[in-house]
């Protein structure tokens, strides 16, 4: 998972929270919660219309961390590059590990799901949870790269799905 040393969180911030992915900081409040005074970060996440509050003292411990670096993505390219791995455990097993790898943050995990999920022919040969699963994962790992690469979450995903090769049976028709 990726590293993060600097949990000082200023509004505006672009954070990554592994079960819900990007979200931006709103900022900071103090609320009282069973007596006690407690921080909380107060994080945005526009895609899914979310407002979420972490206590500050918790970011650490629930997986809150800033945007990847270009190395980290870089690696989860490296990742979508390489070989399928045929896996012959049942469909609920492996969506299940599908789903704990995307609910991880880690963009080299979520990586890992689009190339197991990945298929250069027709979309008719996955099953609905299958595309369900690839579309999840997809959407996450494109909104972190279209942050960090400065550009649409429309042209990550078409840069995502180009390395996977999917977009050549698009193309020629």
């Amino acid at each position: 998972m990726a590293g993060n040393d600097n949990f000082d969180f200023r509004k505006g911030d672009y954070v990554v929270y592994p079960a819900h992915g990007v979200g931006q900081i709103e900022g900071t409040e103090t609320q009282t919660i069973a007596g006690m005074q407690v921080r909380l970060y107060a994080i945005n996440f526009e895609k899914d219309r979310m407002r979420l509050k972490i206590p500050v003292i918790k970011a650490k411990t629930s997986g809150l961390r800033k945007l990847s670096t270009e190395g980290l993505l870089q690696d989860a390219i490296k990742t979508l590059k390489g070989r399928a791995k045929a896996r012959r455990a049942m469909w609920s097993r492996r969506a299940q590990e599908y789903e704990t790898k995307i609910n991880s943050g880690d963009p080299v995990a979520i990586a890992e799901v689009l190339r197991d999920l990945k298929r250069s022919n027709d979309d008719s040969e996955q099953s609905y949870s299958e595309r369900q699963i690839y579309q999840s994962a997809l959407e996450r790992l494109a909104r972190e790269v279209a942050l960090v690469d400065k550009i649409t979450e429309e042209q990550a995903a078409t840069q995502l799905e180009n390395i996977l090769g999917m977009n050549k049976k698009k193309e020629a028709a």
